[in-house]
């Protein structure tokens, strides 16, 4: 069975994507950027905040999915320029920096509305966690 994520502070760009579903103990979260949460209007400005930014809406589905940032065991990342990659990695690697990071793979790709990262993730729901989306 699959749940939809929900959160007020979280919108999905469209009715027919989700933010995150949760499915047989696993939290999907879809391509994230550094968008304003509520709006979905893109937020720019260098790799470094973008990331952040990316990272931190990302944890905020987490969250909301019964799930955080230390449950995270794969990371899809697209930058619209491959030679952003070290601010990009700086803030990675800060953000999951425990003893067993995620797997990632990082690809440059086109991304919409002038924004330089895009982020997936998905993460392994805890055995005590619950689902604790608001709709």
């Amino acid at each position: 069975m699959k749940t939809r994520v929900y959160h007020p502070d979280v919108t999905s760009p469209s009715s027919h994507v989700a933010a995150g579903v949760v499915c047989d103990g696993w939290l999907f979260v879809s391509g994230q950027g550094p968008l304003d949460m509520t709006t979905r209007q893109p937020v720019l400005g260098s790799i470094e905040e973008e990331t952040q930014r990316t990272l931190r809406n990302i944890e905020a589905i987490l969250v909301a999915g019964g799930a955080s940032l230390d449950d995270v065991v794969k990371c899809s990342c697209f930058l619209a320029d491959l030679a952003d990659f070290r601010g990009f990695d700086a803030v990675y690697q800060n953000i999951f920096s425990r003893q067993v990071p995620p797997v990632r793979t990082t690809v440059g790709a086109p991304l919409l509305a002038g924004i330089r990262v895009e982020i997936d993730v998905i993460a392994r729901l805890p055995h005590d966690g619950k689902y604790t989306s608001v709709s």
